[in-house]
């Protein structure tokens, strides 16, 4: 018997440390883990010993007898990596960190996966005190409001979080927002250093006509309002007609289609806002369109995602066999067994989609490849959507062909990725919507420092936000050691009564506790993992009440 790494995987990597026979890649020193899907189990390797299980936060590893038959095929998909793929051998070594001369007091902008990573290393060094400021009533960013909510086992890992807030040099100032509440010149002056990690909150743009129609909606408000974002529970979506279409085919556009299609029975019992299950009751959506202007050999989302499309009852995953045309180096490598085991599954499992039968009755995610949206149809409202068919040319580029075709629809939800906005104070490079910095530090600007997404872009999941938190944490600490940064000027005891006269609703971590404890007493008596409280309001208002209520 050997373990199985599955669908749930973060990538957060912690598994390798455990393993006493470094039988899990690709591990963080290898070339291939910053595009890596997921990590791998090596079979061959695998001593059965259990270790990696208890050590994974999300629950993703399984013992290979132990899969029901939705999840089997990540055994081969575990096998397979090693095929062609030869890792390095070896532990990575870890080196010590630097220790700060002095105390230090860091304040972090922002609650995510990154913010978080790098506060629990901050804090393992003696001294060093974290305050993290959040715009929201609640923390955990994207894990909280941007993970689908029939992904349960990716949330377990705000347990490690929760973890890291309950340290006795850790704050949270939750509900207040920097350069409203704070400004970012008063947190310069009273931290020695500031740690912004405030992600890519907005969605990237088509730039096709009618992209501003009533009915066009981008991903990030869509999933913000299903997973009870304060911001966008009170949106509403026309979900009167039977076609969906969804622009992009990365994981979020999977998730988007997905909670579209599935049984809302079969969501009932996770953590999903109960405004959007009551909508999704309603729905009268049948058939979710996905559109990739690329072929599966280049499709953005992952091999575990798009295989588990296969396992939604009722639920029909159609595919044209003409959309799967290949670049014709692609084509001859998978003839002749040369090409990446990991990109070859992928397409096999395509094929096994398209040459499957269509159900009578069932709901409907047709996946549509080589494919690009040229505009959005209406007066005011959408009315459907017109595509042109893409080719593969000799360069393995993709270029546009005559053929055109429209499809009628009042949906369409652009899932085209993330994009960073410009922070006051801070440089920006507005091509690749970062600010620019050198593992981390912020650059020409002493004391700011990155971390996540708006310091190297709206790619990689929690795993690399982990890998990512750390290396700005080990950056300041380098920094603190090295004396190139300059004791605060005005000390922060002040900040909480900055706070009161400007009348911030602030939120500490006695407010959250009652938060989550009223959520998850909710959800204990609906036979769900918590209810969600999507009221800023309400939300202010369980925070202040009295422990005993």
């Amino acid at each position: 018997m050997a373990h199985v790494i599955t669908q749930a995987c973060c990538n957060d990597a912690s598994c390798l440390s455990v393993c006493p026979v470094d039988c899990i890649h690709p591990s963080p020193d290898e070339p291939g883990f910053a595009t890596a899907e997921m990590l791998y189990i090596d079979p061959a390797g695998c001593i059965d010993c259990g270790a990696c299980v208890d050590e994974c936060p999300v629950s993703a590893i399984k013992p290979d007898d132990k899969l029901d038959e939705t999840n089997r095929h990540f055994i081969d998909l575990n096998a397979a990596y090693y095929t062609d793929h030869q890792p390095i051998r070896r532990k990575p070594v870890a080196l010590p960190l630097p220790s700060p001369p002095r105390r230090a007091h860091i304040a972090v902008i922002g609650s995510g996966p990154s913010a978080f990573y790098a506060a629990e290393q901050l804090l393992s060094q003696p001294g060093v005190s974290v305050d993290m400021f959040e715009r929201l009533p609640t923390p955990y960013g994207l894990v909280r409001a941007g993970v689908a909510p029939d992904h349960q086992s990716t949330k377990a890992v705000t347990r490690m979080f929760a973890a890291t807030a309950a340290r006795r040099l850790f704050r949270y100032f939750l509900n207040v927002e920097v350069g409203r509440d704070i400004t970012l010149d008063e947190l310069t002056t009273r931290y020695d250093a500031v740690l912004h990690a405030s992600g890519a909150a907005h969605d990237r743009r088509l730039g096709i006509d009618g992209e501003d129609l009533h009915g066009s909606v981008s991903a990030t408000r869509f999933v913000a309002w299903y997973n009870g974002h304060p911001d966008f529970a009170h949106e509403q979506f026309d979900l009167s007609g039977e076609t969906a279409v969804i622009v992009g085919n990365g994981n979020v556009a999977l998730d988007v289609a997905r909670i579209l299609v599935s049984d809302p029975e079969s969501l009932a019992p996770t953590d999903i806002a109960d405004h959007a299950l009551a909508a999704l009751r309603r729905s009268k959506v049948r058939e979710v369109v996905v559109l990739g202007r690329r072929g599966i050999a280049d499709a953005a989302h992952t091999i575990g995602e798009f295989a588990a499309l296969g396992n939604l009852r009722g639920v029909d995953i159609v595919i044209d066999p003409d959309d799967l045309r290949l670049p014709a180096a692609t084509a001859a490598a998978l003839a002749d067994g040369t090409l990446d085991s990991m990109l070859a599954a992928k397409i096999r499992i395509a094929q096994r989609f398209s040459a499957q039968p269509i159900t009578p009755g069932n709901r409907r995610i047709v996946m549509r490849y080589l494919v690009a949206p040229e505009s959005i149809i209406g007066e005011s409202t959408v009315a459907g959507i017109s595509c042109v068919h893409n080719v593969y040319a000799e360069d393995s580029k993709v270029t546009a062909t005559s053929l055109r075709f429209t499809t009628d629809t009042g949906l369409v939800i652009r899932a085209a990725g993330y994009r960073g906005s410009p922070i006051p104070g801070l440089p920006f490079d507005s091509g690749r919507c970062v600010v620019p910095n050198d593992e981390g530090r912020v650059s020409q600007t002493r004391g700011h420092y990155v971390a996540g997404w708006i310091k190297r872009g709206p790619t990689g999941g929690i795993g690399m936000n982990r890998i990512c938190g750390r290396e700005t944490a080990r950056t300041i600490l380098a920094d603190l050691a090295s004396g190139q940064l300059r004791s605060p000027e005005i000390p922060r005891g002040d900040v909480m009564d900055l706070l009161k006269t400007r009348g911030a609703h602030l939120i500490d971590a006695d407010g959250w506790s009652r938060i989550d404890q009223h959520e998850r007493s909710a959800g204990h008596r609906a036979g769900r993992p918590r209810v969600k409280l999507v009221d800023a309001a309400e939300l202010e208002a369980v925070a202040r009440r009295p422990k005993h209520e």
